[in-house]
């Protein structure tokens, strides 16, 4: 583990790379789910299943037809048949299909004993109760077979999904009406700055609104979280501590957003020290935007200090914190929040470092933005990031990317 003094001035010797930040807090930390609760399933959306979802038995229970047309058995090749009946929808067939027989048969109709086949409607022709195939029919063509879509012991549905619309309606089919989900974690929200000031005020000269404490909301309740907005802390470390202290007696975790100078975040490190241990693990990223970013922890409960500037607070929200709250919500078999493409303008970095570099869709692919770290608008005007680095620290114009999304979204 290396982590630095507070006051002290950033080594980039002694940073840690993003991977080996979340390996070392991990290692000490080990954040983990807050238990489960059984819901409705109509409060079951956006939130995470807690347990596997088996299917109690084959899905569809019985053959079924994929056409409008007639049941029929492929022996029968093309001679006539008796029309015998009509298979209704939600209902067992009446009765089975002999040799030289048919049965109407709508799509998602069961399919009777002795048919093998559906012959659509439109190749055929029924007259005066008799069916003339326009050609022979194939084995099994236009059923679905029993069991097809979920067979018996399947698990269907992995326990950390994320439920949305196509979860809900898998869980309705099994008959779920009642869903085990991860509890939400509460996380609070410490905006930290003299410079801040509330959003219905104009700032000052050297003042700014309060903008971070938004788009980290944003960013959790995207994750799933429950979220506690807490006053400004002012920036001096035991003013910090005792707003921390307020948000570990309500929340799961705090989330700090810094003041925009390097002065006012060397205060965060100090104050979480007085809380508790294991405190401080991380201090310090070898990135760009977000290198003074803090990864701490007291009484187990994740504490996590992201840089002031807007542009590196969001940044640094979805690329670090994000992983590791994600812990807390239960979410494992989350689908990746990312997109393939292509370079149009080449991406740069710095040698050995990891850059998160804000970027936007184009024709052809992506192309970077200028990266402001204190610009607010930025990461409204991008489509994401591309990671350029460690190694090599440069993408060319024509390579392949993967542009991340911002603010935990998926």
């Amino acid at each position: 583990m290396r982590s630095m003094q507070p006051g002290a001035a950033f080594n980039p010797d002694l940073l840690l790379a993003p991977e080996a930040a979340l390996a070392t807090y991990v290692a000490a930390v080990r954040p983990t789910t807050l238990g489960s609760e059984d819901v409705p399933l109509a409060a079951a959306f956006g939130r995470i299943l807690a347990r596997d979802a088996v299917a109690d038995g084959p899905y569809p229970a019985a053959d079924r037809s994929t056409m409008d047309g007639f049941a029929v058995r492929v022996a029968d090749g093309t001679r006539p048949r008796r029309v015998t009946a009509t298979i209704r929808m939600g209902a067992a067939p009446p009765g089975a299909v002999d040799a030289g027989e048919a049965m109407r048969i709508p799509t998602g109709g069961v399919l009777p004993s002795g048919a093998d086949a559906v012959l659509p409607i439109e190749d055929a022709d029924e007259r005066d109760g008799i069916l003339y195939a326009h050609a022979a029919p194939a084995p099994r063509e236009f059923i679905t077979p029993r069991g097809d879509d979920m067979a018996t012991g399947d698990c269907v549905l992995p326990a950390g999904r994320r439920i949305g619309a196509p979860e809900l309606s898998v869980l309705a089919t099994l008959g779920q009406a009642m869903v085990s989900v991860f509890r939400r974690p509460r996380v609070a929200i410490v905006p930290t700055g003299d410079e801040l000031v509330d959003l219905e005020r104009a700032p000052a000269a050297g003042q700014v609104r309060d903008s971070n404490r938004w788009a980290i909301a944003g960013g959790l309740a995207a994750l799933g979280s429950t979220i506690v907005q807490l006053s400004r802390a002012e920036d001096e470390a035991d003013a910090i501590a005792r707003r921390i202290a307020e948000g570990l007696a309500s929340a799961d975790a705090v989330v700090l957003t810094g003041g925009s100078s390097v002065g006012a975040r060397d205060q965060v490190p100090a104050a979480i020290d007085q809380l508790g241990p294991p405190g401080v693990i991380v201090h310090g990223l070898k990135v760009k935007p977000g290198k003074p970013t803090v990864l701490a922890a007291v009484d187990g409960r994740p504490v996590i200090g992201l840089p002031g500037n807007p542009a590196s607070a969001l940044t640094i929200f979805s690329a670090i914190a994000a992983p590791l709250l994600r812990a807390l919500t239960g979410e494992t078999a989350s689908r990746p929040a990312t997109v393939a493409s292509f370079a149009v303008e080449p991406f740069a970095g710095r040698a050995g470092w990891t850059w998160y570099v804000p970027a936007e869709f184009v024709a052809g692919g992506v192309r970077p933005l200028a990266l402001r770290s204190a610009h607010t608008s930025l990461l409204a005007r991008a489509d994401g990031y591309v990671v350029v680095g460690p190694e090599p620290d440069r993408i060319e114009a024509g390579a392949p990317v993967v542009l991340a999304r911002y603010g935990g979204m998926v």
